[in-house]
Order: structure tokens, then C-alpha cells, then sequence
């Protein structure tokens, strides 16, 4: 290193030696001159460049230095050093600095001639490097080398007052560097140059005893280059960027753009902070402070100037908490001080040594802005994020196609650069553990802020395997652990960011990564957490929770459909989790819910294959001959794309649980009325003309606003629906028009569909005047009449699937035609030859079996043919098919359908029904083969045909009856378990029930009220026998439990289907229908929910009368939670639908209730027994009461206690003691919701079966006066009615069938007595081992009582004794979900779609019978029906089997 110029003298004493010669400069000409006698500048470039020669080629230990003194005089001289001439300063530079290298270490210049010197070198020699095209930039280029490798430039730190020298010269390199003054010709700086431009600068920090604050502020500066965003505001504290060194490389248009590789600069500054570190950390550390200083200094400021003002207030943060907070300048810089601490642990964390315990020190700080700074400063650095940002989120894309596979997934990540790829130079959890715990430990800071931008972070960190770094697998489990928590915080803020994290991750990473502690389905693991916050009470976290899942499965679908058990086992379970939120009847989430599986689980655009043309909707320009393709092409690809989208159909539908394939089936058949409702929307559209009417005017237009209300009902704000369709209706657009009827028309192939909807919504978006908001009304009923999923297009692929019996989305393709033959029938038409063709195929004979899935190919034509007939084939062969399936076929089922489509698309029906009558009849034997497809057959003739069936009337009803009913076959020992599955019923059980169908469907096919009244008294008084003896027939009383269970269920759902015609309905007495309603507590879990599943199915299409209402009260003691909070969601929307009519139904079926509870085997008018009697009225009051009808309630308990018992008069003072229990808790109710009930104005009567008149005033005097309640139970109602049931909430886990632990029986009230209950408690003895759900038998008296269920629930998250949770949950706890979202909670929407009967065959089409045109009556009964006519439609009714039905249950 060269010695610094010293003006000390000093004796050396030197031994005597040889003196040495060496060599001397020989230039000897002039280089100075005096004034007026200039030395011309080509000659002073010669002379100049003939001594840069000479000295260049001089060694510096063997030069005579003294022959340099002349030479160094003359150029440090003023007359060189500011020359005008550019090559005259080049030369003189060259020359110099080989003088500083021939001299050094002594330099043979004053410290003033050094500072012109290095002002020569600094302000004009080296800036001018960012020329290249320079004509003396080799001259320059020399000056940098000399100085870089000399060190010459060390002389600078010792010349007085050279900081202006230094700060030009770091703003000059890095000028340079950064090309911010390139040469016109845009020639780039040779990388030497940046080379020995970095040397020097390190040689200063280096040498330097202190650098500027200034210099310090140039450097940090250029680790803001890799953020775009900051360029303009980057660098020192003072926002003056270009005086940093430091120019916007973008600007706001190129926005998008990305740096590819590090800038020079910030090559540069890394250099110097590497080579440096120790003074580095010292500057930075400083660096930092003051800006912390100088927020703190403004925060305390802050808070003294208001310090009277605000004694006793708090600034508004974030929770309110902390001091007030630093100024808005002071946080654009601690925010700029905290991205220069990311960056430089990327590049250099060696000098973060002093800054990084200031930022620990920030962590508790009482302001929340530092706090949140700290927390997210941490954890970038921790994921190695810098300036530039987090990467980019890596491909997920649903609608990609081939799928996304794991073994290829990681190749799918988008790369920008190395600026985008986080890089942690060194393990920050290992280098510094104590500040990583300080940072773990802000998980559970008091604010919310810091609770979500720790979540964030933490993402971060797992996603980036903490910067490439690498962690350890506890500290990863402890991330991992610490983001599932943060899914259930109790800040709907921090759970969005949780789930926007978890979003956030790739496939891989969601497999194996969070996958590692546990899928959905495993309580409390990451994906489970996850997927629960679709049902979350705060909409914003439901949007970004159902998006996440749903994509996240879209994207796993690859691997699911290839059977990768690993994926099934995390992710298999979302569509089931998703759609089980079609219960809870919320619009909001209902819109959310389509667009997910419309964008998601099924995207439109899926799968995305790229065609060279594509198919041209009518009425839209088809171009001239560019982009055509083969026709045979486009066909083969069109084909293609719809098996494949077809196979996403079933693999989606294939994992969906019963309940949840219930609700997605459901939001598909809402097709057909929404389509109806539609088109009479768009006829009045056309019709309203855009506002000009030539007649009708106000009857259009309340028809048209009438069906705008219906539309915006549907939607969560329905004022700005209404006004965006009305504005649709506006803008008269008949092409808009003419594509939703594309999409709505069953003769539309996917590939029409998909088009119309992307024309209409440009066209919506482009339409002058649109409103902004217009599209997000249209798309949802865009997705609900559009035949997305039960499209034509799919059918080829679906009956494809069917066939093999080999593929695992066979069983499921069967399903989809069942459902497509019930919804939408005429999309068969164009494949049911191909259907019919594969029948013919699988035709079974005497000697060989039919394939039993072949059952839901038949039902799918069955329900076509019923629509459909003349498009049914005639051929022999086919029509020879469906009478082998009549008589051989297997499933008895099989059989059924086969002779529904035979009557129907026969021309010869009598001929083939004759025949079939014969050989089903002839020779018939129990046992014998295929004898249960003849009583199937016989059934099914006996309903279609009645007139043909007559003739041979006699031997059918001595088969059903005398063969098959009156015969017990199976010993009562030979099974003693109460309830088989369908698969485990044994022959005669079926037989039995096929016998009870023919005699039923006998008594439906009668035209003749007469007639029918006679043949109906025998089989109603058999059916009621099987449900009073509990399906006895026998007098040896020897039927095996499990077929008396089968046959009194089918004997209750046969009387509910004969009650739909008002003849057979008269013939069931009061106390028969008591004795039915029964059946809702039946011992055995199955039948009482096959019942009443039965039961809320006709009561939903309004085909029962309104009496039917009161057995699904008797559920107040129902031990399946579920099973019973489902029931309760279904009366509130049947009671909110009658609200909505106007109705007075569910109000005035109170009366009936108490008749039915005055008959009821348990009722007794002791204290105990009315306590507990008093839960079946709370259960009715909860779901139906409202302030509105209260009194109307009130009015019919008192009316009851008007009359006398109309069935049996000794059971009128159960009647009295009922009303005066109701009247006492309908007080109380009243009370407890702070209600106003005033007494009702108007009148009702009561029922005339069920109530009489009294004999006398004063008889009716005498009953008003008296109480006939106990005394103590009074006392005992208070409690009664305070006691909410407890609610269902959501559950962290997926297994709702996993029976829960029991609950013990909490008290009535404190003074109740600890009495219990004699004989209806259930029994405590321990069992083995715990009973399937399908093996479980409940006591009469155990479902009909308080504390009897012995069946419980597991506490929950949403339990917890946690305040914060009120935000997240309600207070209770209570969710309110819809049971069933078809056929029962259509009545949601005021609209009845057409129901499919019982037969299979639809109501009245028009729109006028779904639209609002034609509101529903509030009966309920049978006067909106067909239900009046004694006779049916074609077909039976197992339409409607559930998997949970017996096979012949309809």
C-alpha cells in the first residue's frame, strides 16, 4: 500500500554503499508556459502522450524520482489541469497517476495540487467513463485501472476537506454504473470498468476513518433497484433520489416489466458491503437508528403537543391501543429503512449485525405501526424476500389441461428472474434464535394487524423453505401448527389472510407440505381448518376460503382422477364440504357456491384445448375462409373435450356423501324452472320494447316487474338487482336475448352454451350506458339456466361410462342419467336411440342375468318415454328387450321400467300388456325364478293399465294377498336385528312389499270415486293394521322384527301417498292419522327418517293436506341431532314461504297439533309429563312464531279450549290442559323475545274432525274458569322456556356419522325436583362395543321425552369460552342451514318449480306455474295440484328412492 505525502524531515543514517544508478526520465520538453505564449494544443498532445509513453513503460523500483520532479511541477500545474481541451485533461490524467505510481508511497505534490488533481480525476476524468464511445475513454479507462490498482487513491482520505470529492465520486461510479448517462450510441460499460470502479470504492469504505452521511445514504440506495415501485422514492432520507446515485430504471407504463438479473449498481454496493462488513454494520446501524430516532422523536413530539387534549383519549389505531403513532412522512421512511433491511439480508446480512437487535427491539413496541413493520421486516428476511417483493404465486390453474401432475408440478412455477426468487444467504432461525422466537412469539399479539401480517409471513417463510434455506422439521411443524390456529382466530381479518396464505401455496406444497398434518378431514389440521371457513359467519372470509378450496381441488382433480390415493385422502372430501353449504340457505353463499363450481370444480373453459376454428353461434359472423379447419377435425375435438369435461362431471359427483350430492343435484334441477321463469322474462322484455308500448302498457309492465322481483330475491342485494334488470329490460337488445335462450335450450351443445355466455357478457360489458355492477347480477342467472352440467354434449360420454363395468365412475354415470331422465328428460333426444340400443344389448333372458346397473339406464329412458313417448323406437326387437326385462329383469326394478316404457312407446300396448299379464300370473310360485320381477311387473301393469289389469284382477290380488302377505315364510329366529340394509333383505320381504304396491297402485289407477271408495276401505284398513301392530300381519305373531320394520314403513309412506287424492285422504280417520303420525317416533332410526323424508317431500310439493304439517312437530325428541336440526331448517322455510303468500297455514295447524298431542300414548296431565309435552309446543313456537303471528298463535290456543273433542270426548280435558300449557308458554315466549302481542283481530275455525261444540254456555263458561295446570308446573315454565335446545354448530372435523359422547341431562329450573323418569329412561347397561348408526334402536319413550337421547355432540371451536369469538360465530352458536334444497327448499325462492310426481311425470310446464305469475296458494294442500283426480300419470315413484329407502319404499 503506498505511503501518504508527509512534510516531516528525517535523519536516517545510511551505511556507505556503491551508489546505484537508475534509470532517468529522458522527456525533457516543456509542458508550462507563461501567459500569452500557449503551447498549441496538438504539439501539448504530443509532448503529452510521448511522456504517458515513457512513464508507462518505467518500473516504479528502478526510476530516478528526482527526474520526476520537473515533470509532476508542470502537471499539476493550473495550465493542464484545467485545460479547455478534453484530450489535453485525458493526457495530463494518464500522466499523473503514473507519477502517483512511480512515487508512491511518497506523492511529489502538495495537498493543494492533490485536491485539483483529484478534483480533475473525480469531476471530469472518470465521469466521463459512462461514454464509451469517448475518443479518450482509453485514456480514462487507464486513469480507473491506475488508480484501482495503485490504491492512489487512498491520498483522497487525507486531503482537507475532501467529503464534497468523496460524495461526487460514489454519486459518479454509481451513475455510471447504472447507465443513467449512457453515450448516444448506447454502448455498454466494459465490465473491467465496473470492476475497478468497485475496487476504488471499496479502498475508501476501506480507508476512510468516517464516509458522509451522505455517501452512506448513496450506498443503500442502490439496493432499492430491484423494486420497481421504489425507484422514485428510493435512496436517502430525503426522497432526492437522482442526488443518490439513483435514476427510475421504469416508468409507470412499464410497470409490468422485470429485471432479469441484479443491476451493476447494486453489484456495486454489495461489493462494498461485503468487502467491508464491520464498518458497513456501522454505518447501517446508524442508518437505521436515525430513522428510528427521528419517527420516535416525531411520535413523542406528537404526543406532548396533544397531550391536554387527548389526556383521556387514545388515537384511533388499529385496536386502539399504544401512543399516538409517527407522522405519515415518518412512516414512508421507516417503511423504506425496513425494505433496505430485507434487501440487505439478501445481499450482505453480514452488516446487519447492529440493525437487526434494533429491530427485535421494535417487536414490542407500544405502537402498532412499528410493530407491524417489525413483524413483516422479520419475516421476509427470514423467507429471503427482499425489496422486490415476494415471488410470484406458482400455476394454479383448474381449467388447465392435461392436469396438473405432482411429478411434473414444480416445472409449472413461473420464474421472473433472479429477482423474484427468494434467497437467504444463511438460516436467519439458526444465526439469530433468539430474535426468530421473539417473532414467533407476535402470534399472539393483542392486535389483529400484527396477528395477520404474522400469518402472512409465516407463509411466506413455509412457501419458500424459509428463503432455500431450509427448516427443520420442528421448526416447520411449528408453522404449520401456528397457521391452523391462525384459520380459527377470532378476527375475521387475521382468518382471511390465513386463507389467502394457504391459497397462496402450490400443489406440491399443499401435499406435501400442509398436507403433512392431516387432509379435510382431519379435525384440526391445516386443510380442514381450511375448508371449515367456507361456512364461516363473515362473507369475506366464505369468498376467499370457497375460492381457495375450490381451486385447490380443481387443480388436484389430475390426481384424483388418476387414483393417486394420497391427494384423494387430503383433498377428495372438498366438493362434499363445499356443497353441504348449499344448507345454509344463504344468497350470498348460494351465488358463491355457483361461481365456484363453475370456475373451479367445472370450469367453463375446461379443459382448455386450443382449436384452430371454432363453431359460430347463429346470427354471428363466420369470417372468410381464415381460422377453418376440417369439419371431421373440429367434430373428433369437440368430442374429446366433452368426454373429457364429462369425466371431471363424475369424478366431482362420484366422492360427493349422500347429503352432498343431494344439494349439488338440486342447484343443477333448478334448471328447468329457473329456465322457465327466463323465458317468460325475456317474452316480457321484448314486449316492454325498451320503454315503448303501443298497448298493455301497465299490465306489461307489472308482469315485467313482477318477474324482476322474483329475479332479485334470489340475489343478496335485491334493490341493485332490481335495478340492473330493470336496466337490461332498458336496453332492448335482442341479441342479448336470443343467447340466454342458447344457453336455456336443450337442443344446445356445450360448445354453444360456453360461447353464448362469453358473447353476452362482452356484449353486456361493452353495452353503452351498462352499468358496472350489471354483469355480477346476469352471471349468476346465467349459471342457473344455463345447461352447464346436464348437457346433451355429455350424454354420449355418460352412457360410454355406464357401459363399463370395469371403471370406477360407472355406478356415478348410472346416477347422472338417473338425474338427467328426472330433470331434464329432452336432453336425451338426441341419444336415446343409443340408450335404447344399449338395452337391446344387455337384454336379459330365463337363463342370463341383465348387468344391475342397466336398472338406471331404464329409469333414464323410462323418464323420457314418459315426456316423450312418439320419440321412443318402435322397433320389435326393442320392444322384445323391455318385455325380457318384465320378466326376467334384476332388480325387480328393472322390470318396473321396462313396462313404463313399453306402455309408452308400444303402438300395440294391449298386446304386449295382455301377454305380460298372462305369464306373470300363469303358474306363479313363491321362490320361483324371477318371481319378484313379475310381482314388479304386475305392480307396475296394475297402475298403467288399469283396464287390462281388471280382467285378470281376481288372481293378482290372490297372489299379492293369499301367496305373499298372509304367509310368513322366514322363521321369527332365523334374524332378530330390527332393521336390515336393501341389500340384505331377504326375498319375501321384498315380495311383501311389491304385494302392498299392487294393491295400492290398484286403488291409484281408479278413475270412478264410487268404486274407488269401495276397493280403498280393505287395503287403507290392512295398511293402517301393519302401522297399529307395528307391521304385524300374522295371528301366530311370528314376522321377524326386520320385515315387520320394512313393512310398516311401507305401509306409512303407502297411506302418504294415497292421502294425496282427496278420496283415499277422507278415508283416513282422525285416529288412524294419530296413529300414523306415530310412526315419526318409531323405535327404529331408519324408518322414522325415511318417513318423514317421505312426508317432506310431498308436504314441499304442496300434495298433502296442510294436517300432514303437524307430524313433523313430533320430532321434538328426535336423538339424531342431525337428523332433527335438518327438520327444524325445514319448517322455517316452509313457514317463511307461507309468510310470504300471506298464508296463515303453519299458524293454524297449531290447533291440530294439540288435538294430536291430546292423543298422543305418552300424554298424562301430571306436573312431569306436561313439562315434558311442553318441549313438542317449544319446538313448534321456535321455527314458526314471529312477533307478526304471534297473537294469531295465542288466539288458536284459546279457541281449542272452546270445543270439546271431536274423536273421542273423554280426551277433551287433555285438550283444555294442552291450551292452557300453551297459552302459559306463549306468554313467556313473548316475554323472553320482548315482544308486543295484541290480541287478533280476526277469526278461525277450528277444525271439524278433530273439535265439537260445546253443549252449553255455561259448560264453556265453566271450562274458561278453570286451570287446569299444576300449580308447581307454573313455577317450572319460566325455566322451561329460558332453556335454549342447544343449537348445532360447526364442527372442525368432517365426520359428522362419528357418534359423539353423551350429554347429561341438565335440569329444568332450580327448583325443579330430581325426579326421573320411570320406564322412558333408557337403559344404562355397558355394550361391547359402540352400534352402527343403521343397527341403532331407540324405546318409544326414549324419543318421545327430555333427556332420553342418550346421543350427544363433541364440543367445538365455536364452544369455547372465548370473547373474541363473538366476531366469528353467533352467539349461540346457531347456524341456520336448509335441509333440502330441491324438492322441500324451492319454497326459499316463493316459486314451485314443476315437481316431478310420484309417477315420474311433471306438473303443469308453463311459466306461469313456476313464475310469480301464479303464486301458490297458502293451503298446502291438494288444490295446487293434480292431486284432486282419483287417477295418475305413467310410472311408479322410486324417482325419489333414497340409498337410505327400501327398494320398493315409494
Amino acid at each position: 500500500m503506498p505511503r501518504r505525502a508527509s512534510t516531516r524531515t528525517e535523519t536516517v543514517v545510511i551505511d556507505k554503499q556503491p551508489e546505484v544508478s537508475f534509470p532517468r526520465l529522458k522527456f525533457n520538453e516543456p509542458l508550462s508556459w507563461r501567459a500569452g505564449k500557449a503551447i498549441n494544443v496538438a504539439e501539448l498532445l504530443k509532448r503529452l502522450t510521448a511522456l504517458s509513453k515513457e512513464l508507462r513503460e518505467m518500473d516504479q523500483e528502478e526510476i530516478d524520482r528526482d527526474s520526476l520532479t520537473k515533470v509532476s511541477k508542470e502537471l499539476a500545474g493550473h495550465h493542464l489541469l484545467a485545460h479547455k481541451d478534453k484530450g489535453v485533461r485525458a493526457w495530463t490524467a494518464c500522466c499523473l497517476v503514473d507519477i502517483l505510481r512511480l512515487c508512491a508511497p511518497d506523492a511529489p505534490f502538495t495537498a493543494a495540487q492533490l485536491k485539483d488533481i483529484f478534483t480533475l480525476f473525480i469531476t471530469t476524468i472518470l465521469p466521463a467513463l459512462s461514454d464509451p464511445s469517448n475518443a479518450y475513454n482509453t485514456q480514462h479507462i487507464l486513469v480507473l485501472q491506475s488508480l484501482a490498482q495503485v490504491k492512489s487513491i487512498i491520498l483522497l482520505t487525507d486531503i482537507p476537506s475532501s467529503e464534497a470529492l468523496i460524495l461526487h465520486l460514489f454519486r459518479s461510479f454509481f451513475d455510471i454504473s447504472s447507465g443513467s448517462s449512457k453515450s448516444a450510441t448506447g454502448e455498454q460499460i466494459a465490465k473491467n470498468v465496473e470492476f475497478n470502479m468497485s475496487t476504488i470504492l471499496v479502498t475508501l469504505v476501506d480507508e476512510a476513518p468516517n464516509l458522509p452521511a451522505e455517501v452512506v445514504d448513496i450506498i443503500v440506495a442502490q439496493f432499492f433497484r430491484v423494486d420497481p415501485g421504489a425507484l422514485n422514492a428510493a435512496g436517502s432520507k430525503d426522497g432526492k433520489s437522482k442526488k443518490n446515485g439513483i435514476t427510475p430504471a421504469t416508468d409507470d407504463k412499464q410497470s409490468t416489466l422485470r429485471l432479469k438479473e441484479l443491476p451493476p449498481a447494486y453489484n456495486m454496493a454489495k461489493t462494498i458491503c461485503n468487502s467491508c462488513p464491520e464498518k458497513m454494520a456501522r454505518y447501517i446501524g446508524q442508518y437505521f437508528n436515525d430513522v428510528i430516532l427521528d419517527a420516535s422523536s416525531s411520535t413523542i413530539e406528537k404526543s406532548h403537543h396533544h397531550h391536554r387534549r387527548a389526556s383521556n383519549e387514545r388515537e384511533d389505531s388499529d385496536d386502539g391501543e399504544g401512543p399516538s403513532g409517527p407522522t405519515e412522512e415518518d412512516l414512508k421512511e421507516l417503511r423504506k429503512a425496513h425494505k433496505l433491511l430485507r434487501e440487505l439480508w439478501r445481499a450482505c446480512p453480514a452488516v446487519l449485525q447492529n440493525a437487526i437487535p434494533q429491530l427485535e427491539a421494535e417487536l414490542p413496541a407500544e405502537n402498532v405501526q412499528l410493530r407491524l413493520l417489525a413483524t413483516e421486516t422479520l419475516g421476509d428476511m427470514v423467507s429471503g424476500i427482499g425489496a422486490a417483493g415476494p415471488p410470484p404465486p406458482p400455476a394454479m390453474d383448474p381449467s388447465a389441461y392435461p392436469p396438473t401432475e405432482l411429478s411434473s408440478y414444480s416445472d409449472a412455477v413461473p420464474s421472473y428472474g433472479v429477482l423474484s426468487i427468494p434467497s437467504s444467504p444463511q438460516s436467519f432461525p439458526q444465526t439469530h434464535p433468539a430474535v426468530y422466537a421473539s417473532f414467533l412469539s407476535r402470534q399472539n399479539d393483542k392486535s389483529a394487524l400484527i396477528r395477520s401480517a404474522w400469518t402472512t409471513s409465516i407463509g411466506r417463510i413455509l412457501v419458500t423453505s424459509a428463503g432455500g434455506v431450509g427448516l427443520s422439521q420442528s421448526d416447520e411443524q411449528t408453522l404449520v401448527k401456528g397457521l391452523a390456529v391462525k384459520l380459527l382466530d377470532s378476527d375475521e381479518r387475521v382468518r382471511i389472510s390465513a386463507v389467502r396464505v394457504v391459497s397462496g401455496f402450490g400443489f406440491r406444497d399443499i401435499v406435501f407440505g400442509l398436507g403433512s398434518n392431516g387432509g379435510v378431514t382431519e379435525p384440526g389440521s391445516i386443510l380442514a381448518n381450511l375448508v371449515d371457513r367456507v361456512r364461516d359467519r363473515k362473507h369475506g372470509v366464505r369468498v376467499e376460503a370457497m375460492k381457495a378450496v375450490g381451486r385447490i381441488w380443481g387443480v388436484a382433480a389430475g390426481e384424483i382422477a388418476a387414483g393417486n390415493e394420497t391427494v384423494i385422502s387430503l383433498l377428495g372430501a372438498i366438493p362434499t364440504r363445499i356443497f353441504d353449504t348449499v344448507y345454509i340457505n344463504d344468497l350470498e353463499l348460494n351465488v358463491l357456491i355457483e361461481h365456484v363450481l363453475f370456475e373451479s370444480l367445472l370450469p367453463l373453459g375446461y379443459p382448455s384445448l386450443k382449436s384452430k376454428g371454432s363453431k359460430v353461434l347463429p346470427g354471428e359472423s363466420q369470417g372468410k375462409g381464415k381460422g377453418k379447419e376440417p369439419a371431421g377435425d373440429k367434430e373428433k375435438e369437440n368430442a374429446d373435450a366433452d368426454k373429457i369435461r364429462t369425466e371431471r362431471l363424475l369424478l366431482l359427483i362420484k366422492d360427493l356423501d349422500t347429503k352432498a350430492k343431494k344439494a349439488f343435484f338440486s342447484l343443477s334441477g333448478r334448471q328447468a324452472a329457473c329456465s322457465h321463469v327466463t323465458e317468460s322474462f325475456l317474452k316480457k322484455c321484448e314486449e316492454f320494447n325498451g320503454g315503448v308500448m303501443d298497448e298493455n302498457e301497465a299490465a306489461i309492465k307489472k308482469q315485467l316487474h313482477n318477474l324482476i322481483d322474483w329475479f332479485a330475491k334470489q340475489l343478496p342485494d335485491s334493490a341493485r338487482a332490481t335495478a340492473d334488470l330493470l336496466k337490461f329490460a332498458k336496453m332492448n337488445d335482442r341479441r342479448n336475448h336470443q343467447l340466454i335462450r342458447f344457453c336455456m335450450a336443450p337442443e344446445s351443445d356445450y360448445r354453444t352454451v360456453h360461447k353464448a355466455i362469453k358473447e353476452l357478457t362482452k356484449r353486456i360489458e361493452a353495452a353503452p350506458g351498462s352499468p358496472a355492477g350489471m354483469l355480477e347480477t346476469i352471471t349468476p342467472f346465467l349459471y342457473r339456466v344455463s345447461l352447464l352440467i346436464y348437457n346433451k354434449s355429455h350424454v354420449p360420454a355418460i352412457v360410454e361410462y355406464s357401459r363399463r363395468s370395469d371403471n370406477p365412475l360407472e355406478s356415478t354415470a348410472h346416477e347422472v342419467l338417473k338425474e338427467i331422465s328426472t330433470i331434464k328428460p329432452q336432453i336425451f333426444r338426441a341419444h336415446v336411440k343409443e340408450l335404447c340400443g344399449l338395452l337391446e344389448e344387455q337384454a336379459p333372458t330365463a337363463t342370463k342375468a341383465n348387468d344391475p346397473g342397466t336398472v338406471d339406464t331404464l329409469k333414464a329412458c323410462a323418464g323420457f318415454a314418459a315426456k316423450f313417448p312418439r320419440d321412443m323406437p318402435t322397433e320389435r326387437k326393442f320392444l322384445q328387450a323391455l318385455v325380457n326385462f318384465a320378466l326376467y329383469g334384476s332388480p325387480p326394478e328393472a322390470a318396473k321400467h321396462a313396462v313404463t316404457i313399453l306402455v309408452a312407446a308400444a303402438e300395440r300396448k294391449e298386446m304386449y300388456v295382455t301377454d305380460l299379464l298372462k305369464k306373470c300370473i300363469t303358474d306363479f310360485k313363491f321362490g320361483a325364478n324371477h318371481f319378484l320381477a313379475r310381482l314388479a311387473t304386475l305392480s307396475q301393469l296394475m297402475f298403467l293399465t288399469p283396464k287390462e289389469a281388471d280382467e285378470e284382477n281376481d288372481p293378482i290380488i290372490d297372489i299379492a294377498t293369499k301367496e305373499i302377505l298372509l304367509k310368513v315364510r322366514t322363521t321369527k329366529t332365523a334374524s332378530q336385528k330390527q332393521w336390515l340394509d336393501d341389500d340384505e333383505i331377504d326375498d319375501e320381504c321384498k315380495a311383501k312389499l311389491w304385494a302392498l304396491k299392487i294393491l295400492v297402485n290398484r286403488l291409484r289407477s281408479s278413475q270412478d270415486v264410487k268404486e274407488s271408495r269401495e276397493l280403498a276401505e280393505p287395503v287403507i284398513k290392512l295398511l293402517n293394521t301393519l302401522v297399529t301392530k307395528e307391521g304385524e300381519l300374522s295371528k301366530k305373531l311370528d314376522t321377524p322384527p326386520a320385515h315387520k320394520s320394512r313393512l310398516r314403513l311401507i305401509a306409512a309412506q303407502l297411506l302418504l301417498k294415497l292421502c294425496k287424492t282427496k278420496v283415499y285422504d277422507e278415508l283416513l280417520a282422525p285416529d288412524a292419522f294419530n296413529r300414523l303420525a306415530c310412526v315419526a317416533q318409531d323405535s327404529i332410526y331408519q324408518v322414522r327418517l325415511n318417513f318423514v323424508s317421505k312426508l317432506k317431500k310431498y308436504l314441499g310439493q304442496t300434495q298433502l293436506p296442510v294436517r300432514f304439517y303437524t307430524i313433523v312437530f313430533l320430532m321434538a325428541y328426535e336423538p339424531q341431532e342431525e337428523f332433527r336440526d335438518e327438520t327444524i331448517t325445514w319448517i322455517k322455510a316452509r313457514a317463511k314461504l307461507f309468510a310470504q303468500q300471506k298464508g296463515t297455514v303453519m299458524e293454524s295447524v297449531f290447533s291440530r297439533l294439540l288435538s294430536l298431542l291430546a292423543h298422543h300414548p305418552d300424554f298424562s296431565p301430571n306436573e312431569d309429563d306436561l313439562a315434558d309435552f311442553s318441549k313438542y309446543i317449544l319446538f313448534y313456537l321456535r321455527p314458526v312464531a314471529t312477533e307478526e303471528n304471534l297473537s294469531l298463535i295465542f288466539y288458536v290456543a284459546q279457541r281449542v279450549k272452546q270445543a270439546r273433542d271431536a274423536i273421542s270426548s273423554d280426551k277433551s280435558d287433555n285438550l283444555y290442559c294442552l291450551s292452557d300449557l300453551a297459552q302459559a308458554i306463549i306468554q313467556r315466549y313473548e316475554d323472553i323475545n320482548g315482544w308486543s302481542m295484541q290480541a287478533w283481530p280476526g277469526k278461525l275455525k277450528l277444525p271439524v274432525q278433530l273439535f265439537a261444540p260445546l253443549a252449553s254456555h255455561a259448560i264453556a263458561q265453566e271450562i274458561a274458569n278453570k286451570s287446569y295446570l299444576p300449580k308447581e308446573l307454573e313455577e317450572r315454565l319460566d325455566g322451561l322456556v329460558k332453556a335454549r335446545p342447544k343449537t348445532k354448530k360447526r364442527k372442525s372435523d368432517s365426520h359428522p356419522e362419528t357418534p359423539a359422547p353423551p350429554r347429561k341431562k341438565a335440569k329444568s329450573s332450580a327448583s325443579a325436583k330430581p325426579k326421573s323418569l320411570p320406564v322412558r329412561k333408557a337403559s344404562t347397561a355397558k355394550t361391547p362395543k359402540k352400534p352402527k348408526r343403521s343397527d341403532i334402536v331407540v324405546p318409544s319413550s326414549e324419543r318421545r321425552r327430555s333427556g332420553r337421547s342418550t346421543i350427544g355432540k363433541v364440543k367445538t371451536y365455536a364452544e369455547l369460552d372465548d370473547e373474541d369469538d363473538i366476531d366469528m360465530w353467533d352467539e349461540d352458536g346457531d347456524e341456520e342451514e336448509n335441509d333440502t334444497p330441491t324438492e322441500e327448499e324451492e319454497a326459499e325462492e316463493e316459486v314451485d318449480k314443476p315437481e316431478e310426481d310420484d309417477d315420474g311425470e311433471a306438473g303443469d310446464e308453463t311459466a306461469a306455474n313456476v313464475g310469480p305469475a301464479k303464486e301458490k296458494g297458502g293451503g298446502g294442500g291438494r288444490e295446487q295440484t293434480n292431486g284432486d283426480s282419483i287417477g295418475g300419470s305413467m310410472g311408479d315413484d322410486d324417482d325419489d328412492d333414497d340409498i337410505s329407502d327400501p327398494p320398493d319404499s315409494d
